[in-house]
């Protein structure tokens, strides 16, 4: 099994900055694809960013720009950098991982706990 924690989250003021981390124990498995999700209170699950095993990224509509997604496949960890944040950026943060098998081609998704980000004006 693919297990994800996330850290990071917490209450800033408008315009500070966070870095979220998703740690993952993926022992058997490769990990392919991790993305940011997020959800705000009330509201359904949006994309945050996604970054492939090779680097390549991918960001929810009006993401790019104020939020970075890295990886760092030697950790098996990828990182999300929040600048300027706004009020509108409270949500849950929650961490998914797509995950081989070793030896097999299905890809496995899998979910962290989450995080929450609160940011007060």
């Amino acid at each position: 099994q693919v297990q994800l924690v996330e850290s990071g989250g917490g209450s800033v003021q408008a315009g500070e900055s966070l870095r979220l981390t998703c740690a993952a124990s993926a022992s058997g498995f490769t990990i392919e694809g991790m993305t940011w999700y997020r959800v705000p209170s009330g509201n359904q699950r949006e994309l945050v960013a996604s970054i492939s095993r090779y680097g390549a990224t991918n960001y929810g509509p009006s993401m790019e720009g104020r939020f970075t997604i890295s990886r760092d496949n030697a950790k098996k960890s990828a990182y999300l950098q929040m600048n300027s944040l706004k009020p509108e950026d409270t949500a849950v943060y929650y961490c998914n991982a797509e995950a081989r098998r070793y030896g097999r081609t299905d890809l496995r998704n899998f979910w962290g706990q989450g995080t929450q980000v609160i940011v007060s004006s």
